[in-house]
């Protein structure tokens, strides 16, 4: 159907037609733009937040520690340099560990993702029931993209 349709919008007319091959629930989890009847839809990709602290698996903790306790969170998320996300340093990993030891060993391996294109609403309802104070937001390929905090939602 798709190529279908990117055909016959060019026949109308149509100049910036384009055949999105991965689908449209990628392009929404992408947090790409949209319009439509759903557009006024507040999803969490309107409400990341970006300014959360990152840390390389083979860094030392002392220096994730310095970093994370400049930050306004007590945690940090683990990425590669590509931004795929690998894993979690909470607070009580930073505080409790031999500050020469890799992040890596003592990480919180694969924390649970959302996609941006997550109602709000459902998101916030989720959180509360769960006692969350935040999500992890990343794209299907898991590269993270930021985390929504239910004070924003």
């Amino acid at each position: 159907m798709s190529p279908r349709a990117a055909c016959r919008l060019s026949m109308l007319g149509f100049t910036q037609v384009y055949d999105y091959v991965p689908g449209k629930v990628d392009w929404l989890a992408r947090n790409q733009p949209v319009e439509g009847t759903d557009a006024d839809t507040t999803t969490i990709g309107r409400h990341l937040r970006h300014e959360v602290t990152t840390a390389r698996p083979e860094e030392p903790i002392s220096q994730v520690r310095a970093r994370v306790a400049r930050s306004a969170h007590r945690f940090a998320l683990v990425t590669t340099a590509d931004g795929t996300l690998l894993g979690r340093l909470r607070a009580a990993a930073l505080d409790d560990t031999d500050p020469t030891r890799a992040v890596s060993q003592v990480m919180e391996a694969g924390p649970s993702t959302l996609r941006p294109h997550e109602p709000a609403a459902a998101i916030k309802d989720r959180l509360v029931d769960k006692g969350l104070t935040y999500a992890i937001v990343a794209d299907p390929d898991g590269r993270l993209l930021g985390t929504v905090h239910l004070a924003d939602l």
